[in-house]
Protein backbone atom coordinates (compact mmCIF):
# COMPACT_ATOMS: atom_id res chain seq x y z
CA UNK A 1 0.00 0.00 0.00
CA UNK A 2 1.42 3.40 -0.99
CA UNK A 3 1.80 6.00 1.70
CA UNK A 4 -0.89 8.67 1.85
CA UNK A 5 -0.03 12.33 1.38
CA UNK A 6 -1.67 15.74 1.61
CA UNK A 7 -3.27 15.53 -1.83
CA UNK A 8 -4.94 12.22 -0.94
CA UNK A 9 -6.48 13.79 2.15
CA UNK A 10 -7.73 16.84 0.22
CA UNK A 11 -9.31 14.57 -2.41
CA UNK A 12 -11.04 12.53 0.28
CA UNK A 13 -12.29 15.70 2.00
CA UNK A 14 -13.89 16.78 -1.25
CA UNK A 15 -15.52 13.38 -1.73
CA UNK A 16 -16.74 12.85 1.83
CA UNK A 17 -17.60 16.41 2.86
CA UNK A 18 -16.32 18.54 5.72
CA UNK A 19 -14.88 16.94 8.85
CA UNK A 20 -17.27 16.13 11.65
CA UNK A 21 -17.99 18.80 14.23
CA UNK A 22 -15.62 19.04 17.18
CA UNK A 23 -16.50 17.25 20.37
CA UNK A 24 -18.50 19.18 22.98
CA UNK A 25 -16.35 20.77 25.67
CA UNK A 26 -17.65 18.36 28.33
CA UNK A 27 -16.49 15.39 26.26
CA UNK A 28 -13.15 17.05 25.61
CA UNK A 29 -12.63 17.50 29.36
CA UNK A 30 -13.57 13.87 29.91
CA UNK A 31 -11.07 12.69 27.30
CA UNK A 32 -8.34 14.89 28.77
CA UNK A 33 -9.01 13.40 32.20
CA UNK A 34 -9.05 9.89 30.75
CA UNK A 35 -5.71 10.54 29.04
CA UNK A 36 -4.18 11.67 32.33
CA UNK A 37 -5.46 8.60 34.15
CA UNK A 38 -4.37 6.22 31.41
CA UNK A 39 -0.85 7.60 31.19
CA UNK A 40 -0.46 7.89 35.00
CA UNK A 41 2.19 10.50 34.22
CA UNK A 42 2.30 14.08 33.07
CA UNK A 43 2.25 12.67 29.51
CA UNK A 44 5.69 14.02 28.75
CA UNK A 45 7.19 13.25 25.38
CA UNK A 46 9.06 9.96 25.32
CA UNK A 47 12.71 9.73 24.33
CA UNK A 48 13.65 7.97 21.12
CA UNK A 49 15.27 4.55 21.77
CA UNK A 50 17.11 4.96 18.46
CA UNK A 51 18.73 8.18 19.67
CA UNK A 52 19.54 6.72 23.10
CA UNK A 53 21.26 3.65 21.66
CA UNK A 54 23.07 5.88 19.18
CA UNK A 55 24.51 8.00 21.97
CA UNK A 56 25.61 4.86 23.84
CA UNK A 57 27.49 3.69 20.72
CA UNK A 58 29.14 7.09 20.50
CA UNK A 59 30.21 6.93 24.17
CA UNK A 60 31.52 3.39 23.63
CA UNK A 61 33.70 4.59 20.77
CA UNK A 62 34.96 7.62 22.73
CA UNK A 63 35.84 5.44 25.74
CA UNK A 64 37.64 2.89 23.59
CA UNK A 65 39.68 5.46 21.69
CA UNK A 66 40.24 7.59 24.78
CA UNK A 67 41.64 4.74 26.87
CA UNK A 68 43.78 3.62 23.92
CA UNK A 69 45.44 7.03 23.61
CA UNK A 70 45.70 7.38 27.41
CA UNK A 71 47.57 4.07 27.79
CA UNK A 72 49.77 5.10 24.87
CA UNK A 73 50.74 8.30 26.70
CA UNK A 74 51.36 6.47 29.99
CA UNK A 75 53.24 3.47 28.57
CA UNK A 76 55.28 5.32 25.96
CA UNK A 77 56.04 8.69 27.60
CA UNK A 78 59.35 9.10 25.82
CA UNK A 79 57.69 9.36 22.41
CA UNK A 80 56.67 12.79 21.13
CA UNK A 81 53.16 12.69 19.66
CA UNK A 82 51.25 9.65 18.44
CA UNK A 83 52.64 7.48 15.70
CA UNK A 84 50.47 6.76 12.67
CA UNK A 85 50.65 2.99 13.36
CA UNK A 86 49.13 3.39 16.82
CA UNK A 87 46.44 5.82 15.63
CA UNK A 88 45.37 3.33 12.96
CA UNK A 89 45.35 0.48 15.49
CA UNK A 90 43.28 2.42 18.04
CA UNK A 91 40.65 3.50 15.51
CA UNK A 92 40.47 0.06 13.84
CA UNK A 93 40.13 -1.91 17.09
CA UNK A 94 37.57 0.56 18.47
CA UNK A 95 35.44 0.32 15.34
CA UNK A 96 35.73 -3.49 15.36
CA UNK A 97 34.55 -3.57 18.98
CA UNK A 98 31.45 -1.55 18.07
CA UNK A 99 30.65 -3.99 15.27
CA UNK A 100 31.10 -6.90 17.69
CA UNK A 101 28.81 -5.28 20.30
CA UNK A 102 26.17 -4.78 17.64
CA UNK A 103 26.45 -8.40 16.50
CA UNK A 104 26.06 -9.61 20.09
CA UNK A 105 22.91 -7.49 20.52
CA UNK A 106 24.07 -5.54 23.56
CA UNK A 107 23.23 -2.12 22.10
CA UNK A 108 19.50 -2.45 22.72
CA UNK A 109 17.23 -0.92 25.32
CA UNK A 110 16.40 -4.38 26.70
CA UNK A 111 20.15 -5.08 27.08
CA UNK A 112 20.66 -1.82 28.95
CA UNK A 113 18.14 -3.00 31.54
CA UNK A 114 20.16 -6.20 32.21
CA UNK A 115 23.70 -4.97 32.92
CA UNK A 116 25.05 -8.19 34.46
CA UNK A 117 24.14 -10.66 31.70
CA UNK A 118 24.92 -8.18 28.95
CA UNK A 119 28.12 -7.15 30.73
CA UNK A 120 29.37 -10.72 30.42
CA UNK A 121 28.66 -10.59 26.69
CA UNK A 122 30.50 -7.30 26.47
CA UNK A 123 33.54 -8.82 28.21
CA UNK A 124 33.48 -11.76 25.78
CA UNK A 125 33.04 -9.54 22.73
CA UNK A 126 35.80 -7.13 23.70
CA UNK A 127 38.08 -10.04 24.57
CA UNK A 128 37.53 -11.61 21.13
CA UNK A 129 38.41 -8.32 19.41
CA UNK A 130 41.64 -7.88 21.37
CA UNK A 131 42.61 -11.54 20.97
CA UNK A 132 42.11 -11.08 17.25
CA UNK A 133 44.37 -8.01 17.37
CA UNK A 134 47.06 -9.92 19.26
CA UNK A 135 46.85 -12.78 16.76
CA UNK A 136 47.20 -10.33 13.88
CA UNK A 137 50.28 -8.74 15.48
CA UNK A 138 51.84 -12.20 15.96
CA UNK A 139 51.15 -13.68 12.52
CA UNK A 140 51.96 -10.45 10.68
CA UNK A 141 55.23 -10.26 12.62
CA UNK A 142 54.50 -6.76 13.90
CA UNK A 143 55.96 -7.34 17.36
CA UNK A 144 58.46 -4.59 16.74
CA UNK A 145 55.72 -2.14 15.74
CA UNK A 146 53.07 -2.72 18.41
CA UNK A 147 53.63 -3.38 22.10
CA UNK A 148 51.70 -6.36 23.44
CA UNK A 149 51.90 -4.84 26.94
CA UNK A 150 50.24 -1.69 25.60
CA UNK A 151 47.55 -3.74 23.91
CA UNK A 152 46.84 -5.79 27.06
CA UNK A 153 46.81 -2.70 29.26
CA UNK A 154 44.43 -0.98 26.86
CA UNK A 155 42.10 -3.98 27.00
CA UNK A 156 41.89 -3.86 30.82
CA UNK A 157 41.44 -0.08 30.93
CA UNK A 158 38.78 -0.12 28.21
CA UNK A 159 36.95 -2.99 29.90
CA UNK A 160 36.75 -1.16 33.25
CA UNK A 161 35.61 2.06 31.54
CA UNK A 162 32.94 0.29 29.45
CA UNK A 163 31.53 -1.69 32.37
CA UNK A 164 31.30 1.49 34.45
CA UNK A 165 29.58 3.25 31.55
CA UNK A 166 27.06 0.41 31.15
CA UNK A 167 26.30 0.60 34.85
CA UNK A 168 25.44 4.28 34.47
CA UNK A 169 23.44 3.61 31.30
CA UNK A 170 21.54 0.83 33.07
CA UNK A 171 20.62 3.14 35.96
CA UNK A 172 19.43 5.87 33.58
CA UNK A 173 17.51 3.40 31.41
CA UNK A 174 15.73 1.84 34.38
CA UNK A 175 14.75 5.29 35.62
CA UNK A 176 13.45 6.37 32.22
CA UNK A 177 11.57 3.08 31.90
CA UNK A 178 9.98 3.52 35.33
CA UNK A 179 8.64 6.91 34.29
CA UNK A 180 7.50 5.70 30.87
CA UNK A 181 9.93 7.89 28.95
CA UNK A 182 11.09 5.06 26.68
CA UNK A 183 7.68 3.60 25.88
CA UNK A 184 6.00 3.83 22.50
CA UNK A 185 2.49 4.89 23.41
CA UNK A 186 0.05 3.01 21.23
CA UNK A 187 -3.64 3.07 20.42
CA UNK A 188 -5.31 0.42 18.26
CA UNK A 189 -8.18 1.16 15.89
CA UNK A 190 -10.58 -1.70 15.28
CA UNK A 191 -12.66 -4.05 17.34
CA UNK A 192 -13.26 -7.19 15.35
CA UNK A 193 -11.36 -10.49 15.16
CA UNK A 194 -8.40 -8.81 13.41
CA UNK A 195 -8.03 -6.38 16.29
CA UNK A 196 -8.27 -9.14 18.89
CA UNK A 197 -5.60 -11.18 17.14
CA UNK A 198 -3.29 -8.16 16.83
CA UNK A 199 -3.58 -7.31 20.53
CA UNK A 200 -2.84 -10.91 21.53
CA UNK A 201 0.21 -11.02 19.24
CA UNK A 202 1.54 -7.78 20.68
CA UNK A 203 0.90 -8.91 24.26
CA UNK A 204 2.92 -12.12 23.84
CA UNK A 205 6.07 -10.35 22.63
CA UNK A 206 9.07 -10.24 24.93
CA UNK A 207 11.21 -7.18 25.60
CA UNK A 208 8.67 -4.88 24.03
CA UNK A 209 8.60 -1.12 24.56
CA UNK A 210 4.93 -0.79 23.60
CA UNK A 211 2.41 0.65 26.02
CA UNK A 212 -1.02 -0.09 24.60
CA UNK A 213 -3.67 2.21 26.06
CA UNK A 214 -6.75 0.70 24.47
CA UNK A 215 -9.02 0.42 21.47
CA UNK A 216 -10.95 3.02 19.49
CA UNK A 217 -13.81 1.91 17.27
CA UNK A 218 -16.55 3.77 15.41
CA UNK A 219 -18.91 0.79 15.37
CA UNK A 220 -21.94 0.80 17.65
CA UNK A 221 -24.48 -1.74 18.82
CA UNK A 222 -23.78 -5.44 19.23
CA UNK A 223 -20.74 -5.32 16.93
CA UNK A 224 -18.93 -2.96 19.30
CA UNK A 225 -17.21 -4.53 22.30
CA UNK A 226 -16.37 -2.71 25.52
CA UNK A 227 -13.25 -4.86 26.01
CA UNK A 228 -11.10 -6.43 23.27
CA UNK A 229 -8.45 -9.00 24.28
CA UNK A 230 -8.30 -7.43 27.73
CA UNK A 231 -7.98 -3.84 26.51
CA UNK A 232 -10.83 -1.33 27.02
CA UNK A 233 -12.64 0.49 24.28
CA UNK A 234 -11.86 4.15 24.96
CA UNK A 235 -14.06 5.78 22.36
CA UNK A 236 -14.50 6.60 18.70
CA UNK A 237 -12.09 8.04 16.15
CA UNK A 238 -13.15 11.57 17.10
CA UNK A 239 -12.30 10.70 20.70
CA UNK A 240 -8.93 9.36 19.56
CA UNK A 241 -7.95 12.74 18.10
CA UNK A 242 -8.59 14.42 21.46
CA UNK A 243 -7.00 11.56 23.43
CA UNK A 244 -3.85 11.59 21.28
CA UNK A 245 -3.31 15.30 21.91
CA UNK A 246 -3.19 14.82 25.68
CA UNK A 247 -1.75 11.33 26.02
CA UNK A 248 0.93 12.15 23.44
CA UNK A 249 0.55 8.99 21.44
CA UNK A 250 3.48 7.82 19.33
CA UNK A 251 1.79 5.14 17.25
CA UNK A 252 -1.70 4.27 15.98
CA UNK A 253 -2.21 0.79 14.50
CA UNK A 254 -5.25 0.00 12.35
CA UNK A 255 -6.36 -3.59 12.85
CA UNK A 256 -8.81 -3.77 9.98
CA UNK A 257 -9.01 -5.80 6.78
CA UNK A 258 -7.47 -4.00 3.83
CA UNK A 259 -10.73 -4.57 1.93
CA UNK A 260 -12.49 -2.03 4.20
CA UNK A 261 -10.97 0.76 2.11
CA UNK A 262 -13.76 3.32 2.38
CA UNK A 263 -14.05 3.04 6.16
CA UNK A 264 -10.29 3.08 6.50
CA UNK A 265 -9.93 6.25 4.43
CA UNK A 266 -12.66 8.00 6.40
CA UNK A 267 -10.78 7.30 9.62
CA UNK A 268 -7.40 8.31 8.19
CA UNK A 269 -8.93 11.59 7.07
CA UNK A 270 -9.49 12.46 10.72
CA UNK A 271 -6.15 11.20 12.05
CA UNK A 272 -3.64 12.46 9.48
CA UNK A 273 -3.40 15.82 11.31
CA UNK A 274 -1.76 14.12 14.32
CA UNK A 275 2.05 14.00 14.78
CA UNK A 276 2.07 10.21 15.17
CA UNK A 277 3.13 7.16 13.17
CA UNK A 278 0.13 5.40 11.62
CA UNK A 279 0.41 1.75 10.59
CA UNK A 280 -1.93 -0.83 9.09
CA UNK A 281 -1.53 -4.29 10.61
CA UNK A 282 -0.76 -6.73 7.79
CA UNK A 283 -0.68 -10.06 9.63
CA UNK A 284 -4.34 -10.82 8.84
CA UNK A 285 -4.38 -9.65 5.24
CA UNK A 286 -4.39 -12.26 2.50
CA UNK A 287 -2.45 -9.92 0.23
CA UNK A 288 1.19 -11.03 0.27
CA UNK A 289 3.82 -8.43 -0.61
CA UNK A 290 7.59 -8.64 -0.80
CA UNK A 291 9.25 -8.76 2.65
CA UNK A 292 10.84 -5.34 2.14
CA UNK A 293 7.36 -3.86 1.73
CA UNK A 294 6.68 -4.37 5.43
CA UNK A 295 7.99 -2.76 8.54
CA UNK A 296 7.56 -4.40 11.93
CA UNK A 297 6.14 -3.51 15.31
CA UNK A 298 8.00 -6.12 17.30
CA UNK A 299 7.39 -9.21 15.18
CA UNK A 300 4.05 -8.04 13.76
CA UNK A 301 4.25 -7.00 10.09
CA UNK A 302 2.65 -3.65 9.30
CA UNK A 303 2.26 -1.36 6.30
CA UNK A 304 3.41 2.23 6.77
CA UNK A 305 0.63 4.76 6.15
CA UNK A 306 1.91 7.96 7.78
CA UNK A 307 5.17 8.78 9.52
CA UNK A 308 5.88 11.56 11.95
CA UNK A 309 7.44 14.21 9.70
CA UNK A 310 10.48 14.77 11.93
CA UNK A 311 11.61 11.99 14.26
CA UNK A 312 14.56 10.34 15.99
CA UNK A 313 17.89 11.86 14.84
CA UNK A 314 16.14 14.51 12.76
CA UNK A 315 14.64 15.90 15.96
CA UNK A 316 18.08 16.03 17.60
CA UNK A 317 19.61 17.68 14.53
CA UNK A 318 16.90 20.31 14.15
CA UNK A 319 16.79 21.06 17.87
CA UNK A 320 20.59 21.48 18.07
CA UNK A 321 20.57 23.71 15.00
CA UNK A 322 17.76 25.84 16.45
CA UNK A 323 19.37 26.28 19.86
CA UNK A 324 22.86 27.05 18.59
CA UNK A 325 21.84 29.44 15.81
CA UNK A 326 19.20 31.26 17.90
CA UNK A 327 21.68 31.74 20.76
CA UNK A 328 24.24 33.13 18.30
CA UNK A 329 21.62 35.46 16.80
CA UNK A 330 20.63 36.74 20.24
CA UNK A 331 24.25 37.68 20.93
CA UNK A 332 24.75 39.18 17.47
CA UNK A 333 21.48 41.14 17.48
CA UNK A 334 21.56 42.25 21.12
CA UNK A 335 22.23 45.94 20.22
CA UNK A 336 19.27 45.90 17.82
CA UNK A 337 17.03 44.21 20.42
CA UNK A 338 18.00 46.85 22.97
CA UNK A 339 17.37 49.70 20.51
CA UNK A 340 13.91 48.40 19.59
CA UNK A 341 12.99 47.93 23.27
CA UNK A 342 14.00 51.53 24.04
CA UNK A 343 12.06 52.84 21.02
CA UNK A 344 8.92 50.97 22.08
CA UNK A 345 9.16 52.34 25.63
CA UNK A 346 9.73 55.92 24.47
CA UNK A 347 6.93 55.83 21.91
CA UNK A 348 4.07 54.85 24.25
CA UNK A 349 3.42 53.90 27.83
CA UNK A 350 3.61 50.23 28.73
CA UNK A 351 6.06 47.30 28.73
CA UNK A 352 8.45 46.73 25.84
CA UNK A 353 7.53 43.04 25.64
CA UNK A 354 4.27 41.18 25.84
CA UNK A 355 3.29 37.52 25.73
CA UNK A 356 0.68 36.24 23.32
CA UNK A 357 -0.98 32.84 23.59
CA UNK A 358 -0.72 30.64 20.51
CA UNK A 359 -1.24 27.01 19.55
CA UNK A 360 2.04 25.21 18.93
CA UNK A 361 3.20 21.67 18.29
CA UNK A 362 0.39 19.11 18.64
CA UNK A 363 -2.07 21.97 19.38
CA UNK A 364 -0.40 22.65 22.73
CA UNK A 365 -0.97 26.09 24.20
CA UNK A 366 2.23 28.14 24.30
CA UNK A 367 3.18 31.76 24.93
CA UNK A 368 5.31 33.61 22.39
CA UNK A 369 7.30 36.74 23.15
CA UNK A 370 6.94 39.84 20.98
CA UNK A 371 7.86 43.49 21.15
CA UNK A 372 4.72 45.46 21.97
CA UNK A 373 3.43 47.09 18.80
CA UNK A 374 0.03 48.25 20.11
CA UNK A 375 -1.02 50.72 22.74
CA UNK A 376 -1.00 49.10 26.17
CA UNK A 377 -4.76 49.51 26.66
CA UNK A 378 -5.48 47.82 23.29
CA UNK A 379 -3.31 44.74 23.55
CA UNK A 380 -4.87 41.68 21.92
CA UNK A 381 -3.53 38.80 24.03
CA UNK A 382 -5.55 36.14 22.21
CA UNK A 383 -5.32 37.63 18.70
CA UNK A 384 -9.09 37.87 18.45
CA UNK A 385 -8.90 40.57 15.77
CA UNK A 386 -6.27 40.55 13.05
CA UNK A 387 -4.36 43.76 12.49
CA UNK A 388 -5.39 45.53 9.29
CA UNK A 389 -3.99 48.45 7.31
CA UNK A 390 -4.21 51.72 9.27
CA UNK A 391 -5.29 49.89 12.45
CA UNK A 392 -5.63 52.58 15.18
CA UNK A 393 -4.46 50.13 17.86
CA UNK A 394 -0.93 50.09 16.42
CA UNK A 395 1.62 52.65 17.64
CA UNK A 396 3.97 54.63 15.37
CA UNK A 397 6.95 52.45 16.28
CA UNK A 398 4.65 49.46 16.14
CA UNK A 399 3.87 50.04 12.46
CA UNK A 400 7.57 50.03 11.62
CA UNK A 401 8.54 46.98 13.64
CA UNK A 402 5.53 45.02 12.37
CA UNK A 403 6.28 45.89 8.74
CA UNK A 404 9.91 44.83 9.18
CA UNK A 405 9.05 41.90 11.52
CA UNK A 406 11.35 43.31 14.20
CA UNK A 407 8.51 42.71 16.66
CA UNK A 408 9.12 38.96 16.24
CA UNK A 409 12.80 39.04 17.32
CA UNK A 410 12.12 38.25 21.02
CA UNK A 411 10.84 34.87 19.82
CA UNK A 412 14.50 33.90 19.57
CA UNK A 413 14.19 33.43 23.35
CA UNK A 414 11.31 31.00 22.70
CA UNK A 415 13.67 29.00 20.49
CA UNK A 416 16.89 29.18 22.52
CA UNK A 417 15.47 29.07 26.05
CA UNK A 418 11.94 27.66 26.13
CA UNK A 419 12.25 25.33 23.16
CA UNK A 420 8.59 25.71 22.14
CA UNK A 421 9.40 27.41 18.83
CA UNK A 422 11.76 26.58 16.00
CA UNK A 423 13.67 29.00 13.79
CA UNK A 424 11.80 27.64 10.75
CA UNK A 425 8.33 26.16 10.63
CA UNK A 426 4.68 27.09 10.21
CA UNK A 427 3.83 30.24 12.14
CA UNK A 428 2.13 29.51 15.50
CA UNK A 429 -1.64 29.62 15.26
CA UNK A 430 -3.40 32.53 16.97
CA UNK A 431 -6.17 31.37 19.32
CA UNK A 432 -9.09 33.19 17.73
CA UNK A 433 -7.69 34.09 14.34
CA UNK A 434 -10.20 34.21 11.50
CA UNK A 435 -10.17 34.56 7.75
CA UNK A 436 -13.20 36.48 6.47
CA UNK A 437 -15.04 35.88 9.77
CA UNK A 438 -14.43 32.12 9.64
CA UNK A 439 -12.11 30.14 11.92
CA UNK A 440 -9.02 28.87 10.14
CA UNK A 441 -9.88 25.21 10.60
CA UNK A 442 -13.32 25.87 9.08
CA UNK A 443 -11.77 27.45 6.00
CA UNK A 444 -9.06 24.84 5.30
CA UNK A 445 -9.76 21.15 5.80
CA UNK A 446 -6.95 19.54 7.75
CA UNK A 447 -5.65 22.94 8.86
CA UNK A 448 -4.17 21.55 12.08
CA UNK A 449 -1.93 19.17 10.15
CA UNK A 450 0.49 22.11 10.11
CA UNK A 451 0.89 21.52 13.87
CA UNK A 452 2.68 18.20 13.33
CA UNK A 453 5.97 20.08 13.81
CA UNK A 454 7.04 22.89 16.10
CA UNK A 455 5.99 26.30 14.79
CA UNK A 456 8.68 28.69 13.61
CA UNK A 457 9.68 32.34 13.59
CA UNK A 458 9.86 32.24 9.81
CA UNK A 459 8.71 29.67 7.30
CA UNK A 460 8.27 28.59 3.70
CA UNK A 461 4.95 30.45 3.47
CA UNK A 462 6.50 33.68 4.75
CA UNK A 463 9.44 33.73 2.31
CA UNK A 464 6.96 33.12 -0.52
CA UNK A 465 4.96 36.22 0.36
CA UNK A 466 2.19 34.65 2.43
CA UNK A 467 2.74 36.59 5.64
CA UNK A 468 0.71 39.18 7.51
CA UNK A 469 -3.04 39.59 7.19
CA UNK A 470 -5.16 36.63 6.07
CA UNK A 471 -8.42 38.42 5.32
CA UNK A 472 -9.50 36.03 2.55
CA UNK A 473 -9.88 32.29 2.25
CA UNK A 474 -7.43 32.24 -0.68
CA UNK A 475 -4.62 33.83 1.36
CA UNK A 476 -5.07 31.31 4.15
CA UNK A 477 -5.28 28.39 1.72
CA UNK A 478 -2.00 29.40 0.09
CA UNK A 479 -0.28 29.82 3.44
CA UNK A 480 -1.39 26.39 4.65
CA UNK A 481 -0.38 24.70 1.39
CA UNK A 482 3.14 26.14 1.75
CA UNK A 483 3.28 25.04 5.40
CA UNK A 484 2.30 21.48 4.50
CA UNK A 485 4.84 21.41 1.68
CA UNK A 486 7.53 22.39 4.18
CA UNK A 487 6.48 19.66 6.62
CA UNK A 488 6.48 16.95 3.96
CA UNK A 489 9.85 18.03 2.49
CA UNK A 490 11.80 19.10 5.58
CA UNK A 491 15.57 18.94 5.65
CA UNK A 492 18.23 20.93 7.45
CA UNK A 493 19.36 22.41 4.12
CA UNK A 494 15.76 23.51 3.50
CA UNK A 495 15.79 25.31 6.88
CA UNK A 496 19.07 27.04 6.03
CA UNK A 497 17.70 28.13 2.64
CA UNK A 498 14.56 29.59 4.23
CA UNK A 499 16.61 31.47 6.82
CA UNK A 500 18.82 32.88 4.05
CA UNK A 501 15.77 34.01 2.06
CA UNK A 502 13.96 35.59 5.02
CA UNK A 503 15.75 39.00 4.94
CA UNK A 504 14.88 39.40 1.24
CA UNK A 505 11.26 38.44 1.91
CA UNK A 506 11.03 41.10 4.63
CA UNK A 507 11.89 43.82 2.11
CA UNK A 508 8.58 43.26 0.31
CA UNK A 509 6.35 43.43 3.40
CA UNK A 510 3.17 43.79 1.33
CA UNK A 511 0.70 42.21 3.78
CA UNK A 512 2.28 43.16 7.14
CA UNK A 513 0.62 46.09 8.92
Amino acid sequence: MAAFNTDDMKRLDAEQGAPSAPLPEAERRWMRRLAEVMTSQSAERAYSPIVLTGFVRLFDFLLLTGTGFLIDIIYLPYRTGFSLEYIIAILTISASALVMFQALGINRIAAFRSPISQGLRQIGGLGMVFLGALAFVFFAKLDGVYSRVWLSSWFLAALVALLFERGVVSTVTRRLTRYGRLDRRVAVVGGGPDCERLLKDLATQKETDLRIYGVFDDRIGERAKDVVAGYPKLGTIDDLVVFARHARLDLVIFAMPITAETRLLQMLRKLWVLPVDIRLAAHSNKLRLLPRSYSYVGTVPVLDVFDKPIGDWDVVLKNAFDRIVSAALLILLFPLLLAVAIAVKLDSRGPALFRQKRYGFNNELIEVLKFRSMYADNLDQNAEKLVSKGDPRVTRVGRFIRRTSLDELPQLFNVAWYGNLSLVGPRPHALHAKAADSAYDEVVDGYFARHKVRPGITGWAQVNGWRGETDTHEKLQNRVEHDLYYIENWSLLFDIYILAMTPFALLKAENAY
